[in-house]
């Protein structure tokens, strides 16, 4: 459906977007993460025909985009301040983008009706925008993206303003609306959980490159490298030395899941992996630090070598700060970083 072909994009001698290769196939969901400034929501952008392309192609269908202007190109974009009309209802909101293509206003009231049901809003037609919550505005910004039917939807941090607990369940509801429509998505979001929750595939980025894509599983199991397996939020990693199922690191020897390629490596551990038990079992630890996290807790481990450590424990029986553990190392959660 969508094709980029080393597409770069300049902000003066900058390189926002640097020669990116990227496709999204008929139906996907594709979710582009990464941190302020790292060039997702200007990838958008050009796509969306809103940022002028300095190199490479924009293929929408195999078409070519070049040339054509953003009210053109059969796409649909959704932004994070949604934009709505103050001065139109929730009705002539969902409507404009059909009165720009013609459709009669028998057929948009049809299409309006069907497509506020769609997103949980039936009957809204005659509400002022602004007396709706932010889901609600949310809901009708996304109504308004879908009436033209486009080719390609695209979400700019669609849920970035929501509270948590409405941001997880729409972005559920989201996969299911779009599983049921076929509608192929880009979006872009610093939220990995709002990412790995809503796509078929992840694309991270970093300084306007690709750092890794594949699936939401494939990535969090296996990231590329350091800053991938850093911008998920995993603090343990380190430089190791791997000998295939077996890595010296600074917290000692550890046991890899997987036979790597000998050498100088990164290692991750993962908070899961790391198994604390008493005083004398194993590394040992003081624990500095004690975040709850519901079922669980993440304790701050300072090692007796090494640097800290995060481990990710139940929360009945955790131990409190001050105490003194034992840490060891499971090794089905241990990452041998870029093999």
């Amino acid at each position: 459906m969508l094709a980029l072909d080393d597409v770069t994009v300049r902000y003066g001698d900058r390189a926002a977007v640097d020669a990116i290769r990227l496709d999204v196939a008929e139906h996907e969901i594709v979710c582009v993460l990464g941190p302020s400034g790292s060039g997702k929501s200007t990838l958008l952008r050009a796509v969306a025909g809103l940022q002028p392309v300095a190199a490479g192609r924009v293929l929408l269908g195999g078409r070519d985009l070049a040339g054509v202007p953003a009210h053109r190109r059969g796409v649909g974009l959704m932004f994070q301040d949604q934009q709505l009309f103050p001065h139109r209802d929730v009705g002539g909101n969902v409507a404009f983008g059909l009165r720009m293509h013609g459709t009669s206003r028998a057929a948009a009231r049809e299409r309006v009706a069907s497509l506020l049901t769609l997103v949980g809003l039936p009957g809204a037609e005659r509400r002022a925008v602004g007396a709706l919550s932010g889901g609600e505005q949310q809901r009708v910004a996304l109504a308004r993206a879908l009436a033209p039917s486009p080719q390609l939807l695209m979400l700019d941090e669609p849920l970035g303003q929501l509270d948590r607990s409405l941001r997880e369940r729409l972005v559920v509801e989201l996969r299911q609306l779009f599983g049921r429509l076929g509608t192929t998505v880009l979006a872009v979001t610093h939220d990995q959980g709002e990412a790995f929750a809503l796509a078929d595939r992840v694309v991270v980025m970093r300084e306007g490159r690709v750092a890794q894509s594949g699936t939401p599983v494939e990535v969090w199991e296996r990231p590329a490298d350091e800053f991938v397996a850093r911008f998920l939020g995993f603090a343990n990693v380190v430089p190791a030395t791997v000998h295939g199922s077996v890595a010296d690191t600074p917290w000692g020897k550890v046991g890899v899941a997987a036979a790597a390629a000998s050498g100088e490596r990164s290692l991750l551990v993962r908070p899961a992996g790391v198994r604390v038990g008493p005083a004398g079992s194993g590394l040992g630890c003081e624990v500095v630090g004690r975040t709850f996290r519901g079922e669980d807790v993440v304790l701050l481990l300072r090692p007796e070598r090494g640097p800290e450590l995060e481990a990710a424990v139940p929360l009945r029986g955790a131990p409190e700060v001050g105490e003194r553990v034992g840490a060891g190392f499971e090794a089905s959660e241990v990452v041998v970083l870029g093999g």
